[in-house]
């Protein structure tokens, strides 16, 4: 098994899905800022033409690879492409999703089925295209975008949480496997919380109102740097992201009970603007809304006002390794300046 560190650099490959609006382009970015080669995978032509001029921007090369994740044949015919055009592929990273605000009572079974097919079998479609690949060369990592809804359910998202935590069970399954055969291929997950995405414009809505994220709300380059930290550190088998997703998963451990009456009472509310919906919002749950007669949407949602940038808790444990160290060697200083203190005291005995 390998131990030499993955790096991202010019003759890096990326493949990210869903890269044409919110942490998919967030994160196509910063790869690009790296000067890597990034296959942007996605269905809005408009969408994925923007974010190559970012990639190209920021000195990266892109790649755009117009794709529904949701059909495996064309995922890996993508996948095939983007070797030919760019090179071995050293990372993917899995984001693209689906989703409808609703109950679950107001969700119909083929819309259960698309999300589920987007969100979760998206991901194991991509994965299998990775490792094709990866496996015979022996190295390469995969990066899992999850969420705090990977364990922790909440109302009006049924088919998008049953989705992420059918992710988080598979993505297990996966690694001990990778483990097993002594692969130098990783697989890692890296938990999000609420971001400031266009998916709030864009998703499939059935509430009264104007859907919005849980808050605390974060900017989508605080998960694009957690996402390609976790690329570049794929030992770790997960990452959790922000406060509100420790504080959130805590919970759920300690009592889940409490929390499922907590959120009964509160999430509805908090995942709802006080304006109307409007009758005439676009719903990407079947044809992309930034296809080619649509706009723009970019990496950020409505909510920069309150959207944070910085991620104190994901400073920590990107520096995990660093701090116990040094809180290691502070307390090994500190016993021994009791047990010089104990020696002084004896020898004026």
């Amino acid at each position: 098994m390998s131990n030499v560190p993955p790096v991202v650099n010019a003759s890096t490959t990326v493949v990210v899905t869903g890269a044409s609006g919110g942490v998919g382009r967030a994160v196509a970015r910063a790869f690009a800022a790296r000067g890597a080669k990034v296959a942007l995978l996605a269905r809005g032509a408009t969408g994925l033409a923007a974010a190559a001029e970012d990639v190209e921007r920021r000195g990266g090369t892109a790649l755009v690879l117009p794709v529904d994740v949701a059909d495996h044949r064309a995922v890996e015919e993508a996948a095939a492409h983007a070797e030919e055009e760019l090179g071995p592929i050293g990372f993917w990273i899995n984001n693209a999703f689906a989703g409808v605000f609703a109950p679950f009572t107001a969700i119909t079974p083929e819309e259960f089925r698309r999300v589920t097919e987007v969100t979760y079998l998206g991901y194991v479609y991509g994965t299998l295209a990775a490792l094709r690949r990866m496996l015979p060369r022996d190295r390469g990592t995969v990066v899992q975008v999850g969420s705090a809804l990977a364990y922790r359910g909440i109302p009006l998202q049924s088919a998008y949480c049953g989705a992420k935590h059918a992710i988080q069970g598979w993505n297990e399954s996966l690694r001990c496997e990778l483990l097993h055969r002594g692969s130098a291929v990783r697989t890692t997950m890296v938990q999000l919380p609420a971001m400031n995405t266009p998916q709030f414009d864009w998703v499939l809505n059935r509430l009264g109102r104007r859907p919005r994220p849980v808050p605390p709300v974060y900017q989508p380059e605080v998960a694009a740097r957690a996402i390609v930290h976790a690329a570049l550190h794929p030992r770790r088998r997960e990452y959790r992201v922000g406060a509100s997703t420790v504080a959130t998963l805590l919970a759920n451990a300690v009592a889940p009970g409490l929390l499922d009456h907590y959120l009964a009472r509160t999430g509805y509310a908090s995942q709802q603007r006080s304006e109307p919906a409007p009758g005439d919002a676009p719903a990407n749950l079947w044809e992309p809304a930034d296809g080619p007669a649509g706009p723009d949407f970019g990496a950020h949602g409505a909510f920069d006002a309150e959207a944070a940038t910085r991620s104190p808790q994901l400073w920590l444990t990107r520096h995990r390794a660093p701090l116990a160290a040094g809180a290691a060697a502070a307390a090994a200083l500190a016993v021994a300046a009791a047990r010089l203190r104990a020696d002084n005291g004896r020898h004026e005995l």
